[in-house]
């Protein structure tokens, strides 16, 4: 009995093999076949299993898989919390061979042997000490109950990466110390008369470097061994497979060699009647495959620097105003609604509002701009930003992993362990790249056998080692994630949050970008200019209508509405059969009287007529670029409000930016033509579409799309979110609204049209960097491997030693990830 199901949640080879092991595990199913690329598993039964069964056993596994009928959709499931590992996070491949797997603590990624890399991230506790007195702690600041010193923030404990490293450092000199004397004495065999042979005989200096391997490699390089046995019980074959192969055949050749040297033909000998001995190739491999890992955990440690840049912009106290009396308190003690000082230079501890004082913010190091903002009372402030030179008092509003700095360091590291879609080439190399190189090694073996120049075993032996040695498939791996963690890094340091790998790609074909008018390209703080009636009735009681039915609306025109109606003191009204019609405007009850407010469309919809003198007073105030919103009251057009909402500083520089660069930028607003028309003018903008729903633009996305168009969204409102969703990249304003911002996927923190530009360069220089990366490890491996295995010999006479080879492949990952850091000094 056969059945075929869908698997919804798999990213990688490691993600399909481990699917195909717990499905293989439900009693029952006598064979399993995992299909990546259709996400579909074919099961083999005996009897039929419920398919509740097989979900079950992904739920257990972690939940992270789900499996379903063909044709069904998925139900989503609750994303469960990641398991915290020792130190700041959690731990993940560098490579992503799981996907979005993490790990609660340091060790090896079981599929590619490589060193789990620990997630950055807030700190949630803060502990205190004397600096006089280390073994004092606290949990809040305080005074030494010794000596009475103030006590201070304790250093954070040391990361894995730094542990990593000098765990590394002290094997590779322990390696250095034991393959340099082996080394020196393989090496004076070449000498005429070898001054070693007057002490012991060669034989016995075999032996000294059999002694002298073992710490080698028995301590310093065993974890290649471990890592290369469980690339066989897992069949996640990679390049500890190859290492351990190579190195261990030449040392297990060498043992073996001085224990039974009659075994071997006289090909194999020495003129001393020796068989060739390979210790110092293995010792020497094995410590410069450690030079190269230590190389990759110093510059790994780079590739998140971002990151710990922006953890240092967290400050580990603020200042608590309570009744007037101030405290010092550690910024995990912070709860919403607190009242906090910020001092002159201080590092804003949480988001908030200032209720007190005024003062200018360094933002730079969220939203990349450099010029201080001035901030006054009601004002938004974000936690890790700097205060100037003045003091202030504000109100905790967001606090812990609500803060604007935890939210992007999050983005960030999520964004960091994504995929993008150019590494499925390499994925599917890799594969395969393991098993070929053997064979590869292999036929190495036999074609030196038979027709190599005497020895040609030894030619044989060594260059089928090499072959093994210089092959590098984790170069191919680490191509893309390591230009994308740095590259996510760098967006971040400049107020770029990018949600994925893909968006990053997407964006630098990206080549029409449609754009929302307020709050993208204007300001989004619309202020009512004027109130005009055409009716008996009162301007101060058409002001008390609409405010009273805007009080329920979110809109950033009923904002606008309601705090003009605070500075004309208008009592609120109540209303009742309030009711919003989306992209139209809103109507309902007030004083027993129905009021509509908003445009023609929505007058339309009501069939109220708009007398023709009212209809001029619009016209002209629309074409100044203002938006104007129709006053109805029991079905009767009697007068108009007239918002103004001012163009940002940017967005006429950005937009030719980005029209320079070959985009075609349209504008989709539901202002009507008259206000759109103005503003497009203003901007020099060629297509332009007002009156717009927001289904309007989500067609007439679709429509692009259609067209072979990749299509950009820039929005930042509630009736954005379908058309973010739908286009090839959406990019939401970060002064937005929430549900903008989740359907996007770039946000820009600080909420302009030059954050597209930064993005649109960033992702051209990542998927430049990427390509290069894939280009060095493609043809690194390509000329490589040929070379190892001797095709230059027979015209240039020339070989590949084992150990050469074994410093071009500890190299190849770091000049890769090189390459990468490089994305670290850009200009967006």
């Amino acid at each position: 009995m056969k059945h075929t199901y869908k698997i919804h949640g798999m990213s990688c080879n490691g993600c399909r093999s481990h699917v195909e092991e717990t499905l293989s595990k439900v009693k029952g199913v006598s064979s399993v076949t995992v299909n990546l690329e259709n996400a579909e598993a074919t099961l083999e039964m005996e009897t039929h299993i419920p398919l509740e069964k097989f979900q079950e056993a992904l739920k257990n596994d972690g939940g992270s898989y789900s499996i379903h009928n063909l044709g069904e959709t998925p139900i989503p499931q609750k994303a469960k919390s990641k398991p915290k590992g020792k130190g700041t996070g959690t731990f993940y491949c560098p490579m992503h061979c799981e996907g979005d797997k993490t790990y609660a603590q340091a060790g090896d990624c079981p599929v590619c042997g490589m060193d789990l890399v620990e997630e950055q991230s807030v700190s949630s506790h803060v502990q205190f000490t004397c600096p006089m007195h280390p073994e004092i702690t606290a949990d809040e600041p305080g005074s030494c109950p010794k000596c009475g010193m103030d006590l201070v923030p304790r250093e954070a404990a040391v990361s894995e990466e730094d542990k990593t490293y000098k765990k590394l450092l002290k094997k590779f000199w322990i390696a250095v110390a034991f393959t340099v004397p082996i080394f020196l004495i393989a090496m004076s065999d070449m000498l005429k008369h070898n001054p070693l042979y007057e002490v012991f005989e060669q034989n016995y200096w075999n032996w000294v470097q059999l002694l002298l391997s073992i710490p080698v490699v028995f301590y310093a390089a065993w974890m290649f061994f471990k890592r290369a046995w469980t690339s066989f019980k897992t069949m996640n074959l990679n390049m500890f497979t190859l290492i351990g192969i190579g190195s261990g055949i030449a040392w297990l050749f060498s043992i073996v060699a001085l224990l039974f040297p009659d075994i071997f033909p006289p090909n194999f000998k020495t003129g001393h009647g020796n068989v060739f001995v390979y210790f110092e190739a293995t010792t020497v491999i094995l410590t410069l495959v450690l030079l190269g890992q230590l190389l990759e955990a110093r510059a790994h440690s780079q590739t998140s620097g971002a990151i710990k840049e922006l953890l240092k912009l967290v400050p580990s106290t603020a200042t608590l105003v309570v009744d007037g009396v101030e405290k010092t308190i550690a910024i995990d003690k912070i709860e919403q609604g607190h009242l906090l000082r910020v001092k002159p230079g201080e590092k804003i501890p949480v988001d908030g509002s200032i209720i007190e004082g005024e003062s200018s913010i360094d933002e730079s190091m969220i939203t990349g701009e450099p010029i201080p903002v001035d901030k006054h009372v009601n004002d938004k402030v974000s936690s890790g930003t700097i205060n100037g030179t003045k003091s202030f008092i504000m109100q905790a509003e967001k606090v812990g992993s609500e803060t604007l700095l935890s939210q992007i360091i999050q983005m960030v590291n999520t964004a960091s362990r994504s995929k993008a879609p150019i590494q499925k080439l390499a994925d599917r190399i890799a594969k395969y790249f393991v098993p070929i190189v053997i064979l590869v090694s292999i036929i190495t073996f036999i074609v030196w056998t038979i027709f190599g120049p005497e020895p040609a075993y030894v030619f044989a032996f060594v260059n089928a080692i090499s072959v093994l040695i210089i092959a590098c498939p984790c170069a191919l791996g680490l191509a893309t994630p390591m230009s994308v963690m740095v590259g996510v890094g760098r967006g971040a340091q400049s107020g770029v949050l990018i949600k994925n790998a893909e968006a990053l790609e997407k964006m630098n074909k990206v080549d029409t970008l449609i754009i929302d008018k307020t709050g993208t390209i204007t300001e989004g703080k619309p202020s009512v200019e004027k109130v005009e009636t055409t009716a008996s009735i009162d301007k101060k009681t058409l002001v008390q209508y609409i405010v009273a039915l805007n009080q329920f609306s979110e809109h950033p025109l009923a904002e606008a509405i309601m705090k003009y109606g605070k500075l004309q003191q208008v009592p609120i009204l109540k209303v009742n059969d309030f009711e919003t019609i989306t992209g139209k405007g809103v109507m309902g009850t007030v004083e027993n009287k129905k009021i509509a407010l908003g445009n023609t469309k929505l007058f339309e919809q009501l069939t109220i007529e708009i007398p023709k003198k009212l209809s001029d007073a619009v016209v002209f105030e629309q074409q100044q670029g203002k938006t104007v919103s129709y006053i109805a009251i029991n079905e009767e057009a009697v007068g108009y409000v007239t918002i103004f909402d001012a163009i940002k500083e940017t967005s006429k520089k950005a937009i030719k930016a980005l029209q320079d660069q070959g985009i075609d930028v349209i504008m989709l607003t539901g202002d009507n033509n008259n206000t759109a028309k103005a503003v497009a003018e203003q901007l020099n903008l060629a297509h332009f579409k007002a009156d717009c729903l927001p289904e309007d633009k989500l067609n007439e996305i679709k429509k692009l799309q259609q067209q072979g168009r990749v299509v950009a969204m820039a929005g930042d409102g509630i009736n954005d979110a379908p058309a973010l969703a739908q286009s090839d990249v959406g990019i939401a304003m970060g002064t937005g609204t929430d549900v903008a911002i989740e359907s996007a996927s770039i946000t820009l923190v600080k909420g302009d049209l030059h954050g597209i530009v930064k993005a649109k360069k960033l992702s051209h220089s990542v998927v430049k960097n990427i390509k290069q990366n894939l280009f060095f490890a493609f043809i690194y491996n390509v000329f490589g491997v040929p070379i190892a295995a001797g095709v230059l010999f027979p015209i240039f006479g020339l070989l590949l030693s084992p150990m050469i080879a074994a410093l071009a492949m500890s190299f190849s990952s770091v000049s890769v990830i090189s390459n990468a850091l490089r994305l670290r000094k850009i200009k967006i």
